[in-house]
Parts: C-alpha cells; sequence; structure tokens
C-alpha cells in the first residue's frame, strides 16, 4: 500500500487526528497524527489486515527548537510496505503515550527519547535513563541544552 493510501485511510477513520502526509523528503513518507489519539491509531496501523505494520524499525526523537517531534518508522513484514508517523509535542513537558504495549521494541527506544530529549512517554513499563547517568542534569539532545564544565569533577 503506498503511502497517500493509507494516509487516506486513516483520515477516513480518525478525521482531524491524522493532520498531514508528509512525503517531499521523506522515505518512508510521514503521517502526522494527534498525539492524544497516537495509541489508537498505532494499535490501528499493527492490527487492520490491509495494514498489518507488525515492526516499529525506528522511534526518533526531534528538536525543532519552537516544538519537539517523535517519529516512528513502521514496517509490514506481511505487506512489505513502510510508512512513517509523527507527532509533534509542546516545548514545555513534552510527554505522548507509550507504544511500548503494540511494538515492546519501543521500550528502548522511548528510553533514549527520553534520555536525550526528555520527553516522557506515558505509561512505559520501564522509562529510565539508559545512556546516561541517573544523576545526570538536563537532556543534552535539546538545542537549548547547556553543557556542564565538569561532571563529578572530570572536565567534559
Amino acid at each position: 500500500m503506498e503511502p497517500q493510501a493509507i494516509f487516506e485511510t486513516l483520515k477516513g477513520k480518525f478525521g482531524d487526528a491524522v493532520t498531514e502526509l508528509q512525503s517531499e523528503g521523506f522515505r518512508p513518507a510521514f503521517v502526522v497524527v494527534s498525539p492524544e489519539r497516537l495509541a489508537e491509531i498505532a494499535l490501528y496501523l499493527r492490527d487492520d489486515p490491509s495494514m498489518r505494520f507488525d515492526s516499529l524499525m525506528c522511534l526518533s526523537g526531534v528538536d525543532y527548537k519552537d516544538r519537539f517531534a517523535v517519529a516512528y518508522h513502521l514496517y509490514s513484514m506481511t505487506h512489505r510496505h513502510a510508512v512513517g508517523l509523527k507527532v509533534f509535542l509542546p516545548r514545555e513537558n513534552p510527554s505522548v503515550a507509550s507504544v511500548d504495549p503494540v511494538w515492546p521494541a519501543a521500550n528502548l527506544m522511548e528510553r533514549e527519547a527520553f534520555d536525550l530529549f526528555g520527553i516522557v512517554f506515558e505509561g512505559s513499563k520501564d522509562l529510565r535513563r539508559i545512556l546516561l547517568p541517573e544523576d545526570w542534569e538536563g537532556h543534552p539532545l535539546r538545542k537549548d541544552y547547556k553543557y556542564p564544565e565538569f561532571y563529578h569533577g572530570i572536565k567534559v
């Protein structure tokens, strides 16, 4: 199934929760969805027989300076098609539902986005730092992050 057809199917089922198809310069194309409906849309994409997106290949945080995004790269082993999902989140207190219940591989990727960007994945079964020490202050991939001069007495 082509990204345009996936977008139209999702738009027909979820209405205003599906806002945009970003296909220019993106591979795969991204369907932008409302963060409030992400979990429901993810479940539909996994379980609908015509979609069958059974694999979450990648989950990434993105800092656009004025807002954050989470990008999900999906693949169907059954139908051999791919699509991306994207949600935009506010800069202050970025939060979205965990997709771990839909794709268990999301757990480690959500932890990484939390650790490096400070994006909170509501309902995650294990949301804690994965790359940085627990006492690290801040989230170093944010564009406004100020790197410490010293960490535990060591010049960074």
